[in-house]
This record gives structure tokens, C-alpha cells and sequence, in this order.
């Protein structure tokens, strides 16, 4: 079965999915997911009546962009295997290799920070909050991204992806010559022919899982075209498959959007309701009585403060009435955008003269710790297959040294991880802060470990505290080198009143001039050593 015939077979499938994502993106960002059209009609999408579901959409794909690929730290961490330590490799040599680790990080880092990863990668999950479903490609150029509409995939029992399908269109004149002769063969009211309006070709990607390797080509008119096939290892994929929720026997995922979509359906209704009733309201409309003296042109054509024969009950204003029915609907439609704020983590500042930064930390960590169960999947389906390719890639262009992976074991420290080591840190800040504020400083100082404590705090705030914090032993030698020096001082200063004494007087006792010699280079400052 050609990749082309695969790809109409899986749609079937994927179709309720995509209607839910197309869906969601009218309600929230309209240009973000459309239909499966042979060729976008580019028609004037349909604009919500409010932007709720836009900036929820926005703010929430911000806050998982910048919790999965943060731009000031690393989201992971090598490390040697700790059941490896003592047995196969000294405990001696962890700094060493810490240090190395540490540079082969930045180095990935910097390479991240060099490409456009992170513009795809925010594109993606906005899809995966709107639609739940969004698929990369990582290739020689940097990422690409694919939405719902141009790719079908298949699960097996476990959820693993085994055939994925992608369509696009290419311009003929990037083809190879085989396949441009083939389009310019093809007439355009054929059926199936891939020739659409123009020189744009409809290109196939059939990508399986084929005895633990990933391999893929790609095909035009039912044609494999040439230099197009590709194989990568099982763990180290180029494609990924992202998924936001999962339900059991659903090879697509669902979307943020749609488990508040009924709020968002009601809030939307409640704006149309709202703008049309307030455009009738702001209406003005005078009515004139049939038997008044006074004529509407009369009245149409008065200027502001002029006098016009008439009486004032021949004249009335048509008022809408209906105050108190707005009035409700504002109130439901104010409730509606408070919960879809929360369940999206917009962070709504309190309105007051007085607003601590404590209660701004406070409100924003309760928004964050909501993102754990978010995380959880991100995790496994984005940032390990990323970071595992990103690595293959490095080391196979010689950027990055290979290192065995039997001993070295690359571990996630964003996401989830990031907010359980927050968490962990708030946890030792307040715990900290009570025994001082309860018993005082001094049993501070009494019960708590200083050097654990520190240890502890730096690992909570991810950062290395290797030749940052001074060790016991060197605190300790630091120290005895104070201590002799002030017995030294101290001693230099009570020299010239043992002088004076008549034993220690050399010329009334010879002998004790070498004494003093001695004890005068005892005193003197040592050089200091190499």
C-alpha cells in the first residue's frame, strides 16, 4: 500500500479529533487549526466575540515554554550512574566529571539557544493546548512543525506510535526531474493526481517502526522519489509525536481547550449577547407624537440649545429597558472569565492600594504547582526523545565528545522535576524561618547544620555548588591559619616586655641570645607555600 492510499485509510480516524481541535481554535485562535482542504481557501476566518480563550491560550503555552526549555538554565543534567560509584568507578573523580558534564551542557544549550527550536517549539504548544495533538520533525535544518490537518499516525496497545503519515505541499521546481515530469504529465482534473492549482505537489512522508528503527521515504504520485529514504535509532527518533492528554484506546491526545470548552461556549455566547445588546441600548431614538405641534424635521434639525415649540410628552426616547437582565449576564460572563483564567494560569493580580510581593509569589507558585499533571506527559513524549536526538545529532557532527551511555544517564531537570525542587525549596525556606522566628537564633545555630543546609538549598535552585562553598576541611584549615596568626600577633606584641625583663637581657645573660634568635624566626611571618 502506497504512502498516499496509508494516509486516506488513517484519516478516518483522525477525523472527530480534528473537527474538536478545529473546534477549539475558532473559540480561542481561529487561524491556528483549520480543515483538511486539498488547498487553504484563505476565506476571513470567523472572530470570536471575545479574546478570553486567545489570551488563555497564549499565556498558558508561554508558561510550558518557558518551564520545559528554560533560557537561563539547562533542562537537564548528566550524571554517572550512582551504582556505579565505589564498585566500578572512585568516588574521587565525581567533581572531575561533574565539571566536564557541566561543559558538555552549555554546549548543547548554546546550541539550542543558536537555532530556532524554541519558536517551533512554542507553535507546537499552542497546538497541543488548542488541539492536543502536534507532530516535529527535527532535521538538518532545525525543527519543523506539522498541525492535526497534515498528518495521521497509529498506535499499538501500549500507545506506542508505530507509522506515522505526513502530506504537504512542495513547488515542482524543488523536486527532483522524475517527479517534475510526472506533475507537468498529470492533468488537474484527475482524481488522486497530487497536481493542484499552480505548481504545488501534494509530497507523502511514510515513516514505520520497522525492527527497532525508525525508517522513512517519501512519495508523489503513488512514486517513491529518489535520495528520500531515512533510518534512526528507536529511542532517538526525528519525529515526534506530542500529546497533551491521553485516553486509553485514543491513538490522539485532547486539548486544554477542550475540557473547558463549555465555559468558553458560554462565555462566548454571553459577549455576543452583551455587544449586541449594549450596540441596541447605546441606540438613540426619538419618537414624536403624530398629533404633536411639533414636526421631526423640526426636531431633527435643532441645534443645541434651541427653542422649538412643542411639548415634552409629544417627545419620548426609546429605552431599551433591560438593565437588570445585563446586568446578570455580566455577572455569569465575569464568573465564566475568572475560571477559564485559573484553569489557563493567568495570574490575576489582586486590585488593592496595597499588593506585598509576598502575595504575588504566593498566587504565582499556587498557579505553577497546577501545571504537575501538564508536565508529566510533556516530559516523556517532548523533552527525552529531544534532548536523546539532540545529543545523537551533536556527536555525530563531532560538536560534542561521545561519552559511554552505560555509565553516564541523561536526566530531566525541568518540568515536573523543576517544580518538585521548587517546591522543595519553599519547603526548606519556611521551615528554616520558623525555627528562627519560634526559638530564636541562637537555637538556629544550635540545632541546624549549616553545610546540609546549604547543600540542600543549592540543590533546590539547581545550582552546582562545586568550588562555590567552602568544604569542612577547608573551613577548618582556613581557621587553624587565623588562630596560629593571632597567637603569632599576640605574641610579637608581648616581645618587648619579656625584653625588659633582667633574665631575658642578653647583656646580662649571654646565654639566652640564641634563645631569642630562635624565637624571634618562630614569630616571623612563613613564606607563603606553593
Amino acid at each position: 500500500m502506497n504512502a498516499r492510499s496509508r494516509y486516506d485509510h488513517l484519516t478516518s480516524y483522525r477525523q472527530h479529533f480534528l473537527d474538536i481541535a478545529v473546534e477549539c481554535s475558532e473559540l480561542t485562535l481561529p487561524y491556528l487549526i483549520i480543515r483538511d482542504e486539498i488547498r487553504p481557501t484563505y476565506k476571513d476566518l470567523r472572530t470570536p466575540w471575545q479574546s478570553v480563550g486567545a489570551k488563555a491560550v497564549v499565556t498558558l503555552a508561554s508558561k510550558l515554554m518557558l518551564a520545559l526549555l528554560p533560557p537561563q538554565t539547562t533542562f537537564f543534567k548528566l550524571q554517572i550512574k550512582d551504582e556505579l560509584l565505589g564498585t566500578q568507578l572512585p568516588a574521587e573523580i565525581r567533581s572531575e566529571l561533574d565539571l566536564s558534564f557541566a561543559k558538555i551542557e552549555r554546549m548543547v544549550m548554546d546550541s539550542i539557544a543558536s537555532s530556532s527550536d524554541r519558536v517551533t517549539v512554542h507553535q507546537a504548544i499552542k497546538h497541543l493546548v488548542v488541539g492536543g495533538n502536534a507532530l516535529i520533525y527535527m532535521g538538518k535544518d532545525g525543527l519543523k512543525h506539522y498541525p492535526l490537518n497534515r498528518y495521521v499516525i497509529e498506535r499499538d496497545g501500549n500507545g506506542n506510535v508505530i507509522e506515522i503519515v505526513t502530506k504537504e505541499l512542495i513547488n515542482k521546481q524543488l523536486l527532483p526531474k522524475e517527479v517534475a515530469v510526472l506533475a507537468d504529465k498529470q492533468s488537474r482534473e484527475t482524481v488522486g493526481s497530487g497536481r493542484l492549482s499552480g505548481d504545488d505537489v501534494e509530497i507523502y512522508t511514510h515513516i514505520k517502526l520497522d525492527n527497532n528503527r525508525w525508517i522513512w521515504h517519501q512519495e508523489a504520485f503513488d512514486t517513491r522519489i529518489p535520495n528520500t529514504e531515512g533510518k534512526a535509532p528507536k529511542d532517538a527518533s526525528p519525529w515526534l509525536v506530542l500529546r497533551f492528554n491521553t485516553v486509553d484506546g485514543e491513538a490522539y491526545g485532547r486539548g486544554r481547550v477542550e475540557e473547558f470548552l463549555g465555559d468558553i461556549k458560554s462565555l462566548n455566547a454571553l459577549a455576543q449577547a452583551l455587544v449586541e445588546g449594549s450596540a441596541a441600548a447605546a441606540k438613540v431614538l426619538f419618537l414624536v407624537s403624530p398629533s404633536s405641534m411639533t414636526k421631526p424635521q423640526t426636531l431633527s434639525k435643532a441645534g443645541n440649545g434651541a427653542i422649538v415649540q412643542g411639548r415634552a410628552e409629544d417627545v419620548q426616547v426609546v429605552q431599551v429597558g433591560k438593565t437588570a437582565d445585563f446586568q446578570t449576564a455580566a455577572n455569569l460572563a465575569s464568573q465564566l472569565e475568572r475560571r477559564i483564567a485559573e484553569a489557563f494560569l493567568v495570574m490575576n493580580v489582586r486590585q488593592a492600594e496595597r499588593v506585598t510581593a509576598e502575595e504575588v509569589r504566593l498566587t504565582q507558585l499556587e498557579l505553577e504547582q497546577q501545571l504537575g499533571g501538564l508536565f508529566s506527559l510533556l516530559t516523556v513524549e517532548f523533552l527525552i526523545p529531544y534532548l536523546n536526538r539532540k545529543l545523537l545529532v551533536l556527536q555525530r557532527n563531532g560538536q560534542l565528545p561521545k561519552y559511554p551511555k552505560n555509565l553516564v544517564s541523561p536526566t530531566i531537570v525541568a518540568g515536573i522535576n523543576a517544580l518538585g525542587r521548587g517546591q522543595d525549596r519553599e519547603s526548606l525556606t519556611s521551615f528554616i524561618m520558623t525555627i528562627a522566628q519560634t526559638l530564636g537564633p541562637e537555637a538556629l545555630m544550635k540545632f541546624i547544620n549549616p553545610d546540609e543546609a546549604i547543600k540542600r538549598l543549592a540543590a533546590a535552585q539547581g545550582i552546582d555548588v562545586l568550588n562555590l562553598v567552602k568544604s569542612v576541611e577547608e573551613r577548618s584549615a582556613e581557621d587553624n591559619a587565623a588562630l596560629q596568626q593571632q597567637q603569632q600577633m599576640m605574641l610579637a606584641q608581648q616581645m618587648p616586655e619579656y625584653l625588659k625583663t633582667p633574665a631575658l637581657d642578653p647583656s646580662k645573660n649571654p646565654q639566652v641570645a640564641e634563645e631569642l634568635q630562635a624565637l624571634q624566626g618562630a614569630i616571623a611571618p612563613q613564606p607563603p607555600q606553593s
